[in-house]
């Protein structure tokens, strides 16, 4: 083994945090707390109070601690969890005892992509809420532990010039990823392919910034559904299906011809599908697109203005689309097939699928029968260049499972 490559320790590129309740209280005007996103107690439970509305933790979202025997998704209040869920450096110390180098973290009640300000009475309002958790994340969350977090913004989705002057402002202090939607429509949104280029301010934006588009499964505010009736766990493990079909939507709309820099990440989606996927598209590609191109429609669709003999799928693929894993054998067996620069490690912390406290251990494992040079890729490698992050130092203590 190569004895200059530290493989004790791994960066997730998707954890989540449960915001602290001062979060906004804290940074709006006094006269504005009673309308800010604030924390209630009523009948001894713990709820988010905004826009009217009242909001529970759910319980799957704060686990760790916990063995599998007692997950449950009954609400909880901040007292039950752990306190890294919400506290930074709680959280360092949960990092060091796991081996997380370095942790990107997507917010709880906001909702993964900013739905909570989309979706409030007030918008213009909203913004200054969704500013002020980017200050915050990016000043206390992020702050409290330099080199520890790699700082993921919200944008203003209802607005995309506005959306994309937030970006430059965090983009100033050193932000290089934003959170986005797996699929916008259901939001009520355009979708990517909006012939009238909706979100052309912020891709043009990540373009040139050099943001990186996150999107989290689920951040289409929808639960996959195979049936109406289908069992729960049977949904949930089809879930990856929607992460496939981001990234096929991605692959063919044009926007990576049309912003050359830009690069989306594939959150708790897995990578395990990418091969079959890619050879599917490319499939596809070979044999409908002639009519496609010549105008022709198959029940109302198929028009395109994307230049489909120009396409690469894989080449596409390989320069611009980035997935992870938590605990994906069938997917690191297949990286070579994937793209050994196109995949990286998450914990999920402190969901459910959360594999804390031993996360180094379990992605070695994982990945044992890699050469070192690939093991340290996947690790923290891949994550490093992609969100042009400088961890910290390791820790001087060894890790679980390191």
């Amino acid at each position: 083994m190569n004895e200059t490559l530290n493989l004790d320790w791994l960066i997730s590129v998707d954890d989540h945090i449960l915001e602290p309740p001062n979060v906004w209280i804290d940074r709006v005007a006094a006269k504005d707390r009673d309308r800010a996103p604030h924390m209630e107690t009523i009948d001894g439970l713990e709820y988010w109070i905004y826009d009217g509305k009242r909001f529970p933790t759910v319980g799957l979202s704060a686990v760790v601690g916990k063995s599998k025997e007692e997950f449950s998704p009954e609400p909880l209040n901040y007292s039950d969890m752990r306190p890294g869920c919400y506290d930074p450096k709680a959280r360092i110390e949960d990092m060091d005892r796991s081996g997380v180098l370095a942790s990107l973290c997507f917010p709880t009640i906001t909702r993964f992509c900013g739905q909570l300000f989309m979706d409030a009475s007030d918008r213009e309002f909203g913004f200054q809420c969704l500013q002020h958790y980017n200050d915050w994340l990016v000043e206390e969350w992020c702050g409290a532990a330099p080199g520890r977090y790699i700082p993921l913004i919200l944008i203003p989705m209802w607005d995309p010039p506005l959306a994309a002057k937030e970006m430059e402002r965090m983009a100033a202090k050193g932000v290089t990823a934003f959170a986005f939607s797996e699929n916008p429509e259901p939001l009520g949104l355009p979708t990517i392919h909006d012939a009238n280029h909706y979100w052309d301010p912020v891709m043009e934006a990540a373009n040139e910034l050099e943001m990186v588009v996150c999107m989290h499964v689920g951040s289409s505010s929808t639960l996959p559904q195979i049936a109406k009736d289908a069992p729960f766990m049977a949904n949930l493990t089809w879930g990856a299906s929607r992460t496939s079909g981001t990234m096929l939507a991605w692959l063919f709309s044009g926007l990576f011809q049309r912003f050359p820099n830009l690069k989306i990440a594939l959150s708790e989606g897995e990578v395990g599908w990418i091969p079959y996927f890619l050879e599917r598209a490319e499939q596809v590609l070979d044999k409908q697109r002639y009519w496609v191109l010549r105008g022709q429609k198959f029940a109302g669709h198929a028009t395109t203005d994307v230049d489909l003999d120009q396409l690469d799928i894989r080449g596409s693929f390989r320069d611009h689309v980035f997935g992870c894993f938590i605990e994906d054998y069938h997917g690191v067996a297949s990286i070579h097939e994937i793209g050994e620069n196109n995949v990286m490690c998450e914990t999920d912390y402190p969901h459910s699928d959360s594999t804390w406290p031993d996360c180094i251990g379990t992605a070695k494992r994982v990945i044992k029968d890699l050469p070192p040079e690939l093991q340290y890729k996947l690790l923290r490698g891949n994550a490093e260049r992609l969100y042009r992050f400088t961890p910290a130092e390791p820790p001087t203590v060894k890790p679980i499972g390191a």
